[in-house]
């Protein structure tokens, strides 16, 4: 058995060599810090350091029933659960559809000019998009509310005003994003049979009748895989987003829970509390994801795992 393993690794040893650096990110970045999960349970003092989190004293889901049972509860997990709902109901299907438009454009120079338009904005960082954000929106000297004012409409106060501020965290994500998902759309569609169109054209099938029966239940597999992930995520809602975009005026709809935790980890340091809302949080995740994948298996499809 040993002489087997090391005749495998002998043999494959550039392939192994390719995956030890990711291996080193996961272990160095992702499970190493695993063993501050620790401090969700005892109360440790700022500046404590390694030894003062591992003498702490242990005070057990004290921080998780605190949170639970605090004014900001109920309210943090509506505004993060309303806006990941909200990504997920509209970004989803988003870059489903450019591919599918994409996929009856025939020429090709306007289709490549299309995708790389679409995909850039992927590359930019949230500040640039926070920044044009608000140049375009802001009360103040923004683009639209000049635009607004020569068409004879009063300002809309875009980035203040609860009834508009979730809308803007939605289409800025989308645009964002959009292009980037649909390259992954666009190669499961060139996967998909050409024979099986051939034989939907002979049998009079149109093009809209092609594209029910045969693009989308070919990519399908690929469109399930993206919702699980999607929806493991529905418990992050866009941190680095919303704490470049919010203020207090919208606060009653854009605080979520990466932002509680921010404010009570950084600003209060308050890390014990702050660590037991981040497992809270993570555990939940965890748990959509098995439960997606779960009723994913159940409806026939191949799932993550």
């Amino acid at each position: 058995m040993h002489v087997s393993i090391f005749s495998r690794f002998r043999k494959h040893k550039l392939h192994y060599a390719l995956v030890i650096p990711g291996m080193l990110y996961f272990l160095v970045f992702h499970y190493g810090p695993m063993y501050g999960v620790i401090i969700a349970f005892k109360q440790v003092a700022p500046f404590d350091g390694l030894h003062g989190m591992l003498t702490a004293d242990w005070v057990g889901l004290k921080h998780f029933r605190n949170f639970i049972h605090s004014y900001y509860f109920w309210d943090i997990m509506g505004n993060t659960l309303a806006i990941s709902f909200y990504r997920i109901v509209f970004g989803f299907p988003a870059p489903i559809i450019l591919a599918l438009l994409l996929n009856e454009v025939r020429h090709t120079i306007f289709k490549r000019v299309v995708q790389t338009i679409s995909y850039l904005p992927h590359f930019l960082s949230m500040v640039i998009v926070a920044g044009l954000m608000t140049a375009l929106l802001s009360v103040d000297d923004g683009f639209v509310k000049g635009l607004l004012l020569r068409l004879g409409v009063e300002p809309i106060p875009f980035l203040t005003d609860q009834a508009y501020f979730r809308s803007v965290l939605v289409v800025s994500g989308i645009w964002k994003e959009v292009g980037w998902s649909t390259i992954i759309y666009l190669a499961a569609i060139a996967s998909v049979d050409q024979q099986l169109y051939e034989a939907a054209k002979v049998d009079g099938a149109g093009r809209f009748r092609q594209i029910w029966h045969i693009t989308l239940p070919g990519i399908s597999h690929i469109a399930v895989i993206l919702l699980i992930l999607s929806i493991g995520h529905i418990m992050d809602a866009g941190f680095e987003q919303i704490f470049l975009l919010y203020s207090p005026p919208v606060y009653g709809v854009a605080d979520i829970l990466d932002t509680y935790v921010y404010r009570k980890g950084l600003v209060e340091v308050n890390y014990s509390f702050a660590a037991a809302v981040g497992l809270f949080k993570s555990v939940i995740a965890f748990i959509l994801v098995i439960g997606a994948n779960y009723i994913a298996k159940k409806l026939g499809q191949e799932g993550i795992w």
